[in-house]
């Protein structure tokens, strides 16, 4: 599950920005998205994005479910 990252812009300049990336058939989310993961593979070690892509693979063990129990007040 990702996270979010919260920026603080100008109202005019976010306006500006989100009319000329929809001209050019994208978002700035979508940019912003292309630019982190460009910074994360120039900053983060390539042994550590490993490490990282194999914990991501794994798949969780799932907890054994607990059968109902039954309680019966029959005498």
């Amino acid at each position: 599950m990702g996270k979010n990252i919260i920026i603080t812009m100008d109202n005019e300049k976010l306006s500006a920005l989100k009319m000329y990336t929809e001209q050019k058939g994208t978002t700035v989310e979508e940019e912003l998205t292309k630019y982190v993961e460009q910074m994360y593979a120039k900053t983060v070690p390539q042994n550590v994005r490993d490490f990282i892509d194999m914990m991501g693979k794994q798949q969780p063990a799932s907890k054994p479910r607990k059968a109902p129990t039954r309680t019966d007040t029959e005498t």
